[in-house]
């Protein structure tokens, strides 16, 4: 009757806590007394309340008994799923009184609220790096773990990031959904988008710790550090020849197989690579994409473009090893080997 009534004459001298039943009080006791008298058969762990235990006793059977009534979805205990079920209510009874944006859970206002205060009160165990949201620190710990529990179903590729397997999917559907403002070119992610905004504004951000030579992209400057390193970890299997980047070694093992996949559909010439069909076809359109920042001349193929700005800044990449003389392009390091070293040679 005291759950209608609601009387409740037991009251804990503790905290002072009251309870219908006496049987709960003293379930309650043992949160002060800090006894856990029901253990776990799986695992050892201890529980102040028959209740707990049963909850996470869950965790090893797998029992999740309490279903979602709008999506199925189950849970292991009755908190979860009110929680869950906010999501489909549009309840979110929890608001930052900072900036107003609300929530369905107390923690996630509870993370929410570090963005303000600035603080980062969650570490990784592995390399005491810190974050603001629990979820930060989640995604930061596959890193260390290796765990992508992301898998495209179309190529079974995985990855450690949602949003990484979303962008990843539009390869897939070919939808590219980041435009450039200046030339109208569409991109399936948008860092590839971020990264093409430097061909526009000239600004190479990447820069080399070892020769202080600078890229527009990230994965320019990878590739470029193979040329220090002198690392070539891909390796042709029929002539044994290296190569430092392994498209490189997929475009050479089409000269062995003769393998020209790639049609120029205007005058049906060929091509090993797609690349190399791209660039040629800018001679039927006319286009020329990289464009010099000092004098406005336009080229077909970003190597032109490269090898014309040495006009400008006078750079000399090429090293004679016999000489010291330094020249701007390879063929001219080349020819001056050739016929001036060669002459010395004969000479002795």
């Amino acid at each position: 009757m005291r759950v209608h009534t609601g009387e409740k004459p037991y009251t804990c001298d503790q905290c002072g806590k009251s309870f219908t039943q006496s049987a709960n009080l003293n379930r309650h006791m043992n949160s002060h007394t800090g006894e856990k008298p029901y253990k776990c058969s799986h695992c050892d762990k201890r529980f102040s309340r028959s209740g707990d235990l049963k909850t996470h006793e869950r965790i090893h059977t797998g029992e999740k008994p309490y279903m979602c009534s709008h999506c199925d979805k189950r849970f292991s205990n009755s908190s979860q799923l009110k929680k869950h079920e906010r999501i489909h209510m549009r309840e979110k009874p929890y608001t930052c009184d900072q900036c107003g944006k609300s929530f369905t859970r107390s923690l996630s206002l509870k993370d929410h609220m570090n963005i303000h205060t600035g603080e980062k009160p969650y570490k990784c165990s592995q390399c005491d790096k810190r974050f603001i949201l629990s979820s930060q620190l989640k995604t930061h710990e596959r890193i260390h773990t290796g765990e992508k529990p992301y898998t495209c179903d179309q190529c079974g590729k995985n990855f450690a990031r949602k949003g990484h397997l979303t962008e990843h999917i539009r390869v897939h559907t070919g939808e590219k959904l980041y435009t450039c403002d200046q030339c109208g070119k569409s991109f399936t992610q948008s860092s590839r988008l971020n990264e093409h905004m430097n061909i526009h504004s000239g600004e190479k951000l990447y820069a080399c710790d070892q020769c202080g030579k600078t890229f527009l992209r990230a994965s320019d400057l990878k590739k470029h550090l193979t040329v220090h390193t002198k690392e070539k970890p891909y390796s042709c299997y029929l002539c044994g020849k290296s190569f430092s980047r392994c498209s490189n070694l997929k475009v050479h093992q089409k000269i062995h197989t003769g393998v020209r996949e790639f049609m120029c559909f205007v005058c049906e010439k060929t091509f090993i690579s797609a690349n190399c069909l791209k660039q040629h076809e800018r001679i039927h359109t006319g286009e020329k994409p990289y464009k010099c920042l000092h004098c406005e001349k336009r080229f077909s193929v970003s190597s032109s473009l490269k090898t014309h700005e040495r006009i400008h800044t006078g750079e000399k990449p090429y090293h004679c090893t016999a000489c010291g003389k330094c020249f701007k392009h390879s063929s001219t390091l080349h020819r001056h080997t050739k016929n001036y070293h060669k002459s010395i040679e004969e000479n002795k």
